[in-house]
């Protein structure tokens, strides 16, 4: 049996699901995703989310609302008719409204192991706080932030040098067959519900700017961790003098290493740095403006050898 579905969602993370669940044979009436922002070069274009493009390409009528607060969009939502609203990363706050604009209520495919890390940036989150697994969860939604009960979960085990890109990379392939099959047992009304958990919640905060500077006097573990956390995307760096200047250096990939010293000190010719407790080898690295770049090839352009001071 086929569900009348709703789909929402914005980023490439969201794409998998709406894919999936099409070729699943339910019926999506319409896809909600965020309107177009400028992008392109120089950013004089409006850009399409990934979520817009692939509707586009299944012929599957796209609503760009900014908000839900015009009642015309809600009874508009209403006016679908649709069975179920699916919703994986949209970037909107619901209203009640919605959340009971359909038959079967709002169902959120959401990267963690609730009732931990609640919030924007679950995937982020569980990387830099050296969590050994994560998850994908299907959960109904309600008023509260990723509070509401539980429908269906897949644990992904987080290997010791995986970044947050890979495991975005293959949450979402988790989430999408999740997705399907929550919404084939709901079609066929066998889909229990567990309320979570009142213990073990955490909130997953956007990630700031102001945290992505990478702080070497910290232990090994957690220099190493905050980097994989902020890789590809904002990317955690330091600051060195480069020919004279202070230049700022994105770290995308590492690992943890030997050696002592004072943090912030290259130890090595591999770029091992020195942290408040062991060292961490630097294995991907981006100056700005330039092209991510494996350590022993940065290197050869940008002299940073033993006893350089990283800030």
């Amino acid at each position: 049996m086929s569900l009348r579905i709703i789909f929402m969602g914005t980023p490439e993370f969201s794409v998998p699901t709406l894919q999936s669940l099409k070729h699943a044979g339910h019926e999506i009436v319409a896809v909600y995703t965020q309107p177009p922002r400028p992008g392109g070069r120089r950013g004089l274009d409006l850009v399409k989310s990934p979520v817009h493009q692939a509707a586009e390409l299944l012929g599957i009528p796209v609503f760009t609302p900014a908000n839900f607060k015009d009642t015309d969009e809600r009874e508009k939502f209403r006016a679908l008719k649709a069975d179920v609203a699916v919703v994986v990363a949209y970037g909107l706050l619901l209203p009640e409204a919605i959340l009971t604009g359909t038959q079967l209520g709002c169902y959120n495919g959401h990267a963690s192991l609730l009732p931990r890390w609640r919030g924007a940036a679950p995937i982020q989150r569980a990387i830099m706080a050296g969590d050994k697994k994560t998850g994908m969860m299907v959960m109904q939604m309600e008023k509260g932030l990723d509070t509401g009960p539980v429908a269906l979960s897949r644990e992904v085990e987080i290997s010791e040098n995986m970044t947050a890109g890979e495991l975005h990379d293959k949450l979402m392939l988790v989430g999408a067959r999740a997705m399907v099959e929550a919404m084939g047992k709901l079609a066929a009304d066998d889909l229990p519900l567990t309320p979570q958990s009142p213990e073990g919640a955490l909130y997953a905060a956007k990630i700031d700017k102001g945290e992505t500077r990478i702080d070497f006097s910290k232990p090994a573990d957690d220099v190493h961790n905050h980097i994989r956390g902020l890789s590809p995307f904002p990317g955690a760096w330091f600051e060195a003098e480069i020919n004279g200047r202070p230049e700022r250096v994105k770290v995308l990939g590492s690992e943890v290493g030997e050696g002592q010293g004072e943090p912030g000190t290259v130890l090595d010719e591999a770029l091992t740095v020195a942290c408040g407790a062991d060292a961490v080898k630097l294995l991907k690295l981006q100056k700005a403006g330039g092209k991510p770049l494996a350590a022993a090839e940065f290197l050869r352009g940008t002299p940073l050898g033993p006893g350089t001071r990283l800030s």
